[in-house]
């Protein structure tokens, strides 16, 4: 999802379906098939960035990227914007993946990518810091989510990626363009923005 890639990256193609996204550096990424049952697949850099867009991540932002990847999200994060961020991702080799993604990019001072569990309730003192949390899940680990994202502080800002929240309607959707787009029918994505109030 979202932004360019970090400098010296190539990006590749997707690999899956599911939460975060994807830097291609040649080697398939590993299932999530076995944890969540969400699976693995990467966002158009246009998406990541349009994504970030949608926050309006800036300077003084901390992001958590729930289901990092390759960690695509919260380095674009720090990189174009200035945030800080925190990926949180199921896969150790996706994290490691992000954390070598964040050295190349010069932001490793500024990101932290770590093997959790979304559902570990240890994650509630990150999320309570988050003034964004962004997301490409599956709808039903979206629901699931959904009562410990609503209890964040006023003002957290919330983007998911084609998937909704069931009856609690964004503030915002935005649709972006993805001829390339490899799953589904149609080609574009939903972007999803939530505001707690």
């Amino acid at each position: 999802m979202r932004g360019a890639a970090p400098a010296g990256l190539k990006l590749g193609t997707a690999v899956g379906l599911g939460l975060g996204v994807g830097l291609g550096v040649g080697a398939a990424a590993p299932s999530r098939a076995e944890s969540l049952d969400v699976p693995f697949i990467t966002t158009p850099d246009h998406v990541t960035l349009a994504m970030l867009e949608l926050a309006g991540v800036g300077r003084g932002d901390h992001l958590i990227d729930l289901g990092s990847g390759d960690g695509r999200i919260v380095i674009t994060a720090a990189r174009r914007f200035g945030a800080t961020g925190l990926g949180v991702e199921i896969v150790p080799d996706l994290v490691e993946l992000s954390r070598r993604h964040a050295v190349q990019a010069g932001v490793a001072d500024r990101v932290q990518f770590r093997v959790q569990d979304l559902f570990d309730p240890a994650l509630d003192a990150d999320l309570a810091r988050a003034s964004v949390i962004t997301l490409y899940l599956l709808p039903d680990v979206n629901l699931r989510l959904r009562p410990r994202l609503q209890a964040l502080r006023p003002g957290t800002r919330i983007v998911s990626h084609d998937w909704d929240m069931g009856d609690w309607m964004p503030d915002r959707t935005r649709v972006v363009e993805v001829p390339e787009k490899a799953v589904g029918r149609e080609k574009l994505s939903r972007l999803h923005l939530w505001t707690l109030r």
